[in-house]
Protein backbone atom coordinates (compact mmCIF):
# COMPACT_ATOMS: atom_id res chain seq x y z
CA UNK A 1 0.00 0.00 0.00
CA UNK A 2 2.79 2.36 0.88
CA UNK A 3 4.54 1.74 -2.48
CA UNK A 4 1.37 2.33 -4.49
CA UNK A 5 0.62 5.52 -2.62
CA UNK A 6 4.19 6.74 -3.05
CA UNK A 7 3.87 6.22 -6.82
CA UNK A 8 0.60 8.15 -6.80
CA UNK A 9 2.24 11.06 -5.03
CA UNK A 10 5.16 10.99 -7.47
CA UNK A 11 2.74 10.97 -10.39
CA UNK A 12 0.86 13.93 -8.99
CA UNK A 13 4.13 15.78 -8.54
CA UNK A 14 4.97 15.10 -12.21
CA UNK A 15 1.67 16.68 -13.23
CA UNK A 16 2.70 19.87 -11.54
CA UNK A 17 5.85 19.96 -13.63
CA UNK A 18 9.42 20.83 -12.94
CA UNK A 19 8.73 23.57 -10.40
CA UNK A 20 11.49 25.07 -8.34
CA UNK A 21 11.54 23.53 -4.88
CA UNK A 22 10.69 25.98 -2.15
CA UNK A 23 11.97 25.05 1.27
CA UNK A 24 8.91 24.71 3.48
CA UNK A 25 9.59 24.13 7.11
CA UNK A 26 7.89 24.88 10.39
CA UNK A 27 8.37 28.43 11.65
CA UNK A 28 11.76 28.65 13.33
CA UNK A 29 11.50 29.00 17.09
CA UNK A 30 12.36 32.38 18.56
CA UNK A 31 16.02 32.79 19.45
CA UNK A 32 17.27 34.41 22.62
CA UNK A 33 17.74 38.14 22.23
CA UNK A 34 20.95 40.11 22.24
CA UNK A 35 23.16 40.37 25.24
CA UNK A 36 21.37 43.44 26.54
CA UNK A 37 17.91 41.82 26.60
CA UNK A 38 16.57 41.49 30.12
CA UNK A 39 17.04 38.14 31.86
CA UNK A 40 13.31 37.59 32.17
CA UNK A 41 12.80 37.98 28.43
CA UNK A 42 15.66 35.57 27.71
CA UNK A 43 14.14 33.07 30.12
CA UNK A 44 10.77 33.37 28.43
CA UNK A 45 12.28 32.92 24.96
CA UNK A 46 14.12 29.83 26.15
CA UNK A 47 10.83 28.53 27.50
CA UNK A 48 9.23 29.12 24.09
CA UNK A 49 12.03 27.15 22.44
CA UNK A 50 11.52 24.30 24.89
CA UNK A 51 7.75 24.42 24.34
CA UNK A 52 8.33 24.17 20.58
CA UNK A 53 10.55 21.14 21.10
CA UNK A 54 7.97 19.49 23.35
CA UNK A 55 5.18 20.28 20.86
CA UNK A 56 7.20 18.80 17.99
CA UNK A 57 7.69 15.64 20.02
CA UNK A 58 4.07 15.34 21.18
CA UNK A 59 2.41 16.01 17.82
CA UNK A 60 4.45 13.20 16.30
CA UNK A 61 2.75 10.70 18.66
CA UNK A 62 -0.48 8.86 18.01
CA UNK A 63 -3.56 10.57 19.49
CA UNK A 64 -4.06 7.80 22.06
CA UNK A 65 -0.48 8.33 23.29
CA UNK A 66 -0.65 12.12 23.34
CA UNK A 67 -2.37 12.87 26.66
CA UNK A 68 -0.20 10.64 28.85
CA UNK A 69 3.01 11.94 27.24
CA UNK A 70 1.87 15.56 27.52
CA UNK A 71 0.93 15.19 31.19
CA UNK A 72 4.27 13.53 31.92
CA UNK A 73 6.21 16.37 30.29
CA UNK A 74 4.10 18.92 32.18
CA UNK A 75 4.74 17.04 35.44
CA UNK A 76 8.50 17.13 34.83
CA UNK A 77 8.42 20.85 34.10
CA UNK A 78 6.40 21.48 37.25
CA UNK A 79 8.76 19.32 39.32
CA UNK A 80 11.63 21.49 38.03
CA UNK A 81 9.81 24.57 39.30
CA UNK A 82 8.82 25.77 35.80
CA UNK A 83 5.13 26.29 36.38
CA UNK A 84 4.58 28.56 33.37
CA UNK A 85 6.13 26.06 30.97
CA UNK A 86 4.10 23.28 32.61
CA UNK A 87 0.90 25.28 32.07
CA UNK A 88 1.83 25.91 28.42
CA UNK A 89 2.43 22.20 27.89
CA UNK A 90 -0.88 21.27 29.53
CA UNK A 91 -2.64 23.71 27.17
CA UNK A 92 -1.58 21.67 24.11
CA UNK A 93 -4.65 19.93 22.69
CA UNK A 94 -4.75 16.30 21.66
CA UNK A 95 -4.95 16.03 17.84
CA UNK A 96 -7.82 14.39 16.05
CA UNK A 97 -7.06 11.42 13.82
CA UNK A 98 -7.20 13.62 10.70
CA UNK A 99 -4.97 16.31 12.22
CA UNK A 100 -2.45 13.69 13.34
CA UNK A 101 -2.36 12.14 9.85
CA UNK A 102 -1.87 15.61 8.34
CA UNK A 103 1.05 16.19 10.72
CA UNK A 104 2.53 12.83 9.71
CA UNK A 105 2.27 13.84 6.06
CA UNK A 106 4.17 17.10 6.63
CA UNK A 107 6.90 15.30 8.60
CA UNK A 108 7.20 12.56 6.00
CA UNK A 109 7.33 14.79 2.91
CA UNK A 110 9.45 17.61 4.31
CA UNK A 111 10.38 19.96 1.48
CA UNK A 112 8.24 17.96 -0.96
CA UNK A 113 5.19 19.84 0.30
CA UNK A 114 6.40 22.84 -1.72
CA UNK A 115 4.50 21.92 -4.94
CA UNK A 116 1.22 21.93 -3.01
CA UNK A 117 1.91 25.39 -1.60
CA UNK A 118 3.00 26.63 -5.04
CA UNK A 119 -0.23 25.28 -6.52
CA UNK A 120 -2.17 27.10 -3.79
CA UNK A 121 -0.49 30.38 -4.75
CA UNK A 122 -1.39 29.84 -8.41
CA UNK A 123 -4.99 28.93 -7.55
CA UNK A 124 -5.44 32.01 -5.41
CA UNK A 125 -3.95 34.19 -8.15
CA UNK A 126 -6.25 32.67 -10.78
CA UNK A 127 -9.18 33.08 -8.41
CA UNK A 128 -8.40 36.79 -8.00
CA UNK A 129 -8.19 37.19 -11.77
CA UNK A 130 -11.29 35.00 -12.31
CA UNK A 131 -9.42 33.28 -15.13
CA UNK A 132 -11.68 30.35 -16.02
CA UNK A 133 -9.22 28.58 -18.33
CA UNK A 134 -6.38 28.76 -15.82
CA UNK A 135 -8.67 27.70 -12.97
CA UNK A 136 -9.81 24.64 -14.92
CA UNK A 137 -6.22 23.58 -15.48
CA UNK A 138 -5.20 24.24 -11.90
CA UNK A 139 -8.32 22.57 -10.51
CA UNK A 140 -7.44 19.36 -12.33
CA UNK A 141 -3.93 19.47 -10.87
CA UNK A 142 -5.39 20.30 -7.46
CA UNK A 143 -7.61 17.23 -7.33
CA UNK A 144 -4.82 14.95 -8.53
CA UNK A 145 -2.39 16.21 -5.90
CA UNK A 146 -4.90 16.34 -3.04
CA UNK A 147 -6.08 12.79 -3.76
CA UNK A 148 -2.50 11.52 -3.88
CA UNK A 149 -1.44 13.30 -0.69
CA UNK A 150 -4.60 12.26 1.18
CA UNK A 151 -3.87 8.67 0.21
CA UNK A 152 -0.29 9.09 1.36
CA UNK A 153 -1.47 10.41 4.74
CA UNK A 154 -3.85 7.46 5.13
CA UNK A 155 -1.01 5.04 4.33
CA UNK A 156 1.27 6.70 6.89
CA UNK A 157 -1.44 6.47 9.55
CA UNK A 158 -2.01 2.81 8.75
CA UNK A 159 1.73 2.08 8.92
CA UNK A 160 1.82 3.81 12.32
CA UNK A 161 -0.83 1.43 13.63
CA UNK A 162 -3.88 3.73 13.56
CA UNK A 163 -5.77 3.39 10.24
CA UNK A 164 -8.06 6.28 9.31
CA UNK A 165 -11.81 5.99 8.95
CA UNK A 166 -13.74 7.45 6.04
CA UNK A 167 -14.61 10.64 7.95
CA UNK A 168 -10.97 11.20 8.92
CA UNK A 169 -9.87 10.68 5.29
CA UNK A 170 -12.35 13.33 4.16
CA UNK A 171 -11.07 15.71 6.84
CA UNK A 172 -7.49 15.20 5.61
CA UNK A 173 -8.59 16.10 2.07
CA UNK A 174 -10.54 19.07 3.47
CA UNK A 175 -7.38 20.23 5.24
CA UNK A 176 -5.37 20.01 2.01
CA UNK A 177 -8.00 22.06 0.16
CA UNK A 178 -7.83 24.65 2.95
CA UNK A 179 -4.05 24.77 2.50
CA UNK A 180 -4.60 25.65 -1.15
CA UNK A 181 -7.19 28.32 -0.34
CA UNK A 182 -5.63 30.11 2.63
CA UNK A 183 -1.94 31.07 3.10
CA UNK A 184 -2.43 31.22 6.88
CA UNK A 185 -3.79 27.68 6.82
CA UNK A 186 -0.82 26.66 4.66
CA UNK A 187 1.65 28.01 7.22
CA UNK A 188 -0.22 26.35 10.09
CA UNK A 189 -0.26 23.02 8.24
CA UNK A 190 3.43 23.26 7.31
CA UNK A 191 4.33 23.58 11.02
CA UNK A 192 3.13 20.00 11.54
CA UNK A 193 1.29 20.70 14.82
CA UNK A 194 -2.40 20.62 13.91
CA UNK A 195 -4.81 19.59 16.64
CA UNK A 196 -7.90 19.64 14.40
CA UNK A 197 -8.53 19.62 10.63
CA UNK A 198 -8.51 22.92 8.73
CA UNK A 199 -11.40 24.35 6.74
CA UNK A 200 -11.15 26.43 3.57
CA UNK A 201 -12.24 30.05 3.59
CA UNK A 202 -16.01 30.33 2.93
CA UNK A 203 -16.82 30.87 -0.73
CA UNK A 204 -13.36 30.17 -2.14
CA UNK A 205 -14.08 26.77 -3.66
CA UNK A 206 -17.53 27.80 -4.90
CA UNK A 207 -16.20 30.98 -6.51
CA UNK A 208 -13.34 29.05 -8.05
CA UNK A 209 -15.78 26.50 -9.50
CA UNK A 210 -17.97 29.31 -10.87
CA UNK A 211 -15.00 30.98 -12.55
CA UNK A 212 -13.74 27.65 -13.84
CA UNK A 213 -17.14 26.86 -15.35
CA UNK A 214 -17.52 30.28 -17.02
CA UNK A 215 -17.53 30.11 -20.82
CA UNK A 216 -14.45 31.33 -22.59
CA UNK A 217 -14.69 34.60 -24.50
CA UNK A 218 -14.94 33.89 -28.19
CA UNK A 219 -12.12 35.31 -30.26
CA UNK A 220 -12.99 38.03 -32.72
CA UNK A 221 -13.32 36.73 -36.20
CA UNK A 222 -11.80 38.36 -39.23
CA UNK A 223 -15.17 37.95 -40.89
CA UNK A 224 -16.46 40.79 -38.75
CA UNK A 225 -14.48 43.27 -40.84
CA UNK A 226 -15.71 41.83 -44.05
CA UNK A 227 -19.31 41.92 -42.87
CA UNK A 228 -19.16 45.70 -42.73
CA UNK A 229 -19.09 45.72 -46.51
CA UNK A 230 -22.45 43.96 -46.65
CA UNK A 231 -25.53 45.89 -47.55
CA UNK A 232 -27.91 46.91 -44.72
CA UNK A 233 -30.75 44.77 -46.10
CA UNK A 234 -28.48 41.68 -46.00
CA UNK A 235 -27.23 42.38 -42.48
CA UNK A 236 -30.65 42.80 -40.79
CA UNK A 237 -31.59 39.08 -40.50
CA UNK A 238 -28.08 38.22 -39.37
CA UNK A 239 -28.17 40.88 -36.65
CA UNK A 240 -31.54 39.64 -35.40
CA UNK A 241 -30.24 36.08 -35.22
CA UNK A 242 -27.13 37.29 -33.41
CA UNK A 243 -29.17 39.28 -30.90
CA UNK A 244 -31.44 36.28 -30.32
CA UNK A 245 -28.44 34.05 -29.71
CA UNK A 246 -26.98 36.64 -27.37
CA UNK A 247 -30.24 36.90 -25.42
CA UNK A 248 -30.43 33.14 -25.14
CA UNK A 249 -26.80 32.97 -24.07
CA UNK A 250 -27.38 35.68 -21.44
CA UNK A 251 -30.44 33.86 -20.16
CA UNK A 252 -28.51 30.60 -19.94
CA UNK A 253 -25.63 32.31 -18.15
CA UNK A 254 -28.04 33.98 -15.73
CA UNK A 255 -29.72 30.64 -15.07
CA UNK A 256 -26.31 29.04 -14.56
CA UNK A 257 -25.32 31.84 -12.18
CA UNK A 258 -28.53 31.37 -10.19
CA UNK A 259 -27.94 27.64 -10.03
CA UNK A 260 -24.32 28.26 -9.07
CA UNK A 261 -25.34 30.69 -6.31
CA UNK A 262 -27.85 28.15 -5.00
CA UNK A 263 -25.19 25.42 -5.04
CA UNK A 264 -22.76 27.81 -3.37
CA UNK A 265 -25.29 28.61 -0.64
CA UNK A 266 -25.97 24.91 -0.15
CA UNK A 267 -22.23 24.20 -0.01
CA UNK A 268 -21.66 27.01 2.48
CA UNK A 269 -24.58 25.80 4.61
CA UNK A 270 -23.20 22.26 4.53
CA UNK A 271 -19.72 23.56 5.34
CA UNK A 272 -21.11 25.59 8.24
CA UNK A 273 -22.95 22.51 9.48
CA UNK A 274 -19.76 20.45 9.22
CA UNK A 275 -17.79 23.13 11.03
CA UNK A 276 -20.44 23.26 13.75
CA UNK A 277 -20.33 19.48 14.02
CA UNK A 278 -16.52 19.56 14.09
CA UNK A 279 -16.56 22.18 16.83
CA UNK A 280 -19.09 20.15 18.81
CA UNK A 281 -16.93 17.07 18.31
CA UNK A 282 -13.85 18.98 19.43
CA UNK A 283 -15.69 20.22 22.52
CA UNK A 284 -16.81 16.68 23.24
CA UNK A 285 -13.27 15.37 22.84
CA UNK A 286 -11.97 18.12 25.11
CA UNK A 287 -14.67 17.29 27.66
CA UNK A 288 -13.78 13.60 27.41
CA UNK A 289 -10.13 14.46 27.86
CA UNK A 290 -10.91 16.65 30.88
CA UNK A 291 -13.03 13.85 32.30
CA UNK A 292 -10.22 11.35 31.76
CA UNK A 293 -7.77 13.69 33.47
CA UNK A 294 -10.17 14.27 36.36
CA UNK A 295 -10.79 10.53 36.65
CA UNK A 296 -7.06 9.85 36.68
CA UNK A 297 -6.54 12.52 39.34
CA UNK A 298 -9.41 11.10 41.41
CA UNK A 299 -7.96 7.60 41.12
CA UNK A 300 -4.54 8.87 42.18
CA UNK A 301 -5.96 10.72 45.18
CA UNK A 302 -8.06 7.69 46.11
CA UNK A 303 -4.96 5.50 45.99
CA UNK A 304 -3.08 8.02 48.14
CA UNK A 305 -5.93 8.07 50.66
CA UNK A 306 -6.11 4.28 50.80
CA UNK A 307 -2.36 4.09 51.26
CA UNK A 308 -2.54 6.67 54.06
CA UNK A 309 -5.37 4.75 55.73
CA UNK A 310 -3.37 1.53 55.50
CA UNK A 311 -0.39 3.27 57.03
CA UNK A 312 -2.53 4.70 59.84
CA UNK A 313 -3.91 1.22 60.50
CA UNK A 314 -0.40 -0.23 60.55
CA UNK A 315 0.72 2.48 62.96
CA UNK A 316 -2.31 1.85 65.14
CA UNK A 317 -1.47 -1.84 65.23
CA UNK A 318 2.12 -1.07 66.09
CA UNK A 319 0.90 1.33 68.80
CA UNK A 320 -1.35 -1.37 70.28
CA UNK A 321 1.51 -3.86 70.25
CA UNK A 322 3.82 -1.32 71.88
CA UNK A 323 1.18 -0.54 74.52
CA UNK A 324 0.75 -4.24 75.22
CA UNK A 325 4.51 -4.68 75.50
CA UNK A 326 4.65 -1.70 77.87
CA UNK A 327 1.92 -3.20 80.06
CA UNK A 328 3.66 -6.57 80.09
CA UNK A 329 6.97 -4.94 80.95
CA UNK A 330 5.40 -3.04 83.83
CA UNK A 331 3.84 -6.25 85.15
CA UNK A 332 7.12 -8.13 84.95
CA UNK A 333 8.90 -5.16 86.49
CA UNK A 334 6.58 -5.27 89.52
CA UNK A 335 7.06 -9.02 89.81
CA UNK A 336 10.81 -8.56 89.66
CA UNK A 337 10.63 -5.89 92.36
CA UNK A 338 8.64 -8.25 94.60
CA UNK A 339 11.09 -11.06 93.95
CA UNK A 340 13.95 -8.69 94.73
CA UNK A 341 12.37 -7.71 98.05
CA UNK A 342 11.72 -11.35 98.93
CA UNK A 343 15.28 -12.29 98.07
CA UNK A 344 16.57 -9.39 100.13
CA UNK A 345 14.54 -10.50 103.18
CA UNK A 346 15.69 -14.07 102.71
CA UNK A 347 19.30 -12.95 102.49
CA UNK A 348 18.96 -10.81 105.60
CA UNK A 349 17.39 -13.70 107.54
CA UNK A 350 20.13 -16.05 106.42
CA UNK A 351 22.76 -13.56 107.54
CA UNK A 352 21.14 -13.23 110.96
CA UNK A 353 20.92 -17.03 111.34
CA UNK A 354 24.55 -17.37 110.40
CA UNK A 355 25.50 -14.76 112.98
CA UNK A 356 23.53 -16.53 115.72
CA UNK A 357 25.04 -19.87 114.80
CA UNK A 358 28.56 -18.52 115.10
CA UNK A 359 27.85 -17.02 118.45
CA UNK A 360 26.54 -20.36 119.69
CA UNK A 361 29.80 -22.16 118.92
CA UNK A 362 31.86 -22.49 122.26
CA UNK A 363 35.25 -20.96 122.30
CA UNK A 364 38.28 -23.35 122.68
Amino acid sequence: MKTRTGKAVTGAMDVIGAEAAIAVTAPSPPRPGRWRVQARQRSRECAVVELDEVADELYGLRPQEFTAARDERARRARADGRRELAADIRSLRRPTAAAWASNLLVRELGEQVAPLLRLGEELRGAHRRLDGRELRTLSHRQHQLVDALAGKAAALASDAGSPLGQQARQEVAQTLHAVLADPDAAREWAAGRLSKPLAAAPGFEAAAREAASAPERPARSAKGTASRSRKPQDEQPTREKTRAKQRKSRQERERDRRDQRARQQEAEAARAARESADQAGQRRREADEAWEEASAETARLRADREEAEERVERLRGELREADERRTECRKREREAERAERTARRTADAAAEAEERARKAVPAR
